[in-house]
C-alpha cells in the first residue's frame, strides 16, 4: 500500500531492492487509495509510481464523504478513517487475488501503538511484522518494522519522495498517537537507548510472569513439596 508518505516509498524501494536477490520469487504491485480529500495532490503519487515502472492500481474511494457521514459530531475520527481504508484496501486485495498486503508501518509506529492499547485501552497488543487478518484470507507484513523512523526521514530527503502533505482532512495528527510519539522522544533524551530495551522487551515476554489466564495455564502450577 502506497499512501503517499515517506515511509511507504521507503518500503516500495525496499521490496523492489529486496526482490532482485530474494532466494524466492515474488509479485510486486503497489496500490495507492485516494481517499478523496479536498485539495490533495494525488497526482504526486501516480506520477512517482509511474517512474518506478511497475503496474500499478489507483483506488479513488470516498472515505473523507463517508467518515463525515458516519461522525453526527462533526469532528474528524481518525480511526473511522484507518478502519475504511482498510476495509477498502484488504478488500481490493482478495478480489485481485493477492495472498499479502504490505503496510509501511516503523519501529516508532510499533512502539508507539503499544503504549497506546497499554494506557488507553489496557491491552499489551501493538502492530506485529506479521500478521493473518481475522478471516484468515490475507496475510498483513510490514517490512520496516525493524527500522527507525529517523532514518526513514533521512532516506526520504535524499531521495526526494513526493510525499503528501499532512492535514488535508482537517484532522490534523492523533491526538493520542502524538503524545506517544512525544514521550518516546522524550524518554529517548534522557535515556538514549530505553526505545532499543523497550523494542527487545517486545521479543521477549515471559508468559508464566505475567497476568494473562489466556497465554499460561496458572492451574497447572502444583504446590510443590510440603515443607515440614
Amino acid at each position: 500500500c502506497i499512501s503517499g508518505g515517506k515511509d511507504s516509498y521507503a518500503m516500495l524501494d525496499l521490496l523492489l531492492s529486496l526482490k532482485r536477490s530474494a532466494p524466492f520469487a515474488y509479485e510486486l504491485i503497489p496500490v495507492h487509495l485516494d481517499p478523496g480529500f479536498v485539495g490533495s495532490p494525488e497526482h504526486l503519487v501516480e506520477e512517482h509510481l509511474h517512474r518506478v515502472g511497475l503496474p500499478y492500481h489507483i483506488l479513488k474511494r470516498p472515505v473523507f464523504e463517508i467518515s463525515q457521514e458516519k461522525n453526527k459530531s462533526g469532528k474528524i475520527m481518525c480511526s473511522i478513517c484507518s478502519r475504511m481504508r482498510r476495509g477498502f484496501l484488504y478488500g481490493f486485495a482478495r478480489e485481485q487475488g493477492f495472498n499479502k498486503v504490505a503496510l509501511g508501518h516503523h519501529r516508532d509506529d510499533i512502539l508507539a501503538t503499544f503504549f497506546l492499547n497499554l494506557f488507553y485501552s489496557g491491552i499489551m497488543k501493538t502492530m506485529p511484522p506479521l500478521l493473518r487478518t481475522d478471516d484468515d484470507t490475507l496475510t498483513v507484513i510490514r517490512p520496516l518494522a525493524y527500522c527507525r523512523e529517523r532514518d526513514l526521514n533521512t532516506l526520504s530527503k535524499l531521495k526526494n519522495y513526493p510525499v503528501l502533505p499532512k492535514g488535508l482532512c482537517g484532522a490534523g495528527e492523533n491526538e493520542q498517537r502524538a503524545a506517544m510519539k512525544k514521550m518516546l522522544k522524550e524518554w529517548e533524551k534522557e535515556q538514549p537507548k530505553r526505545p532499543d530495551i523497550i523494542f527487545k522487551a517486545l521479543k521477549n515476554v515471559v508468559p508464566s510472569h505475567l497476568l494473562d489466564r489466556e497465554l499460561f495455564d496458572f492451574s497447572k502450577i502444583s504446590n510443590g513439596p510440603r515443607v515440614k
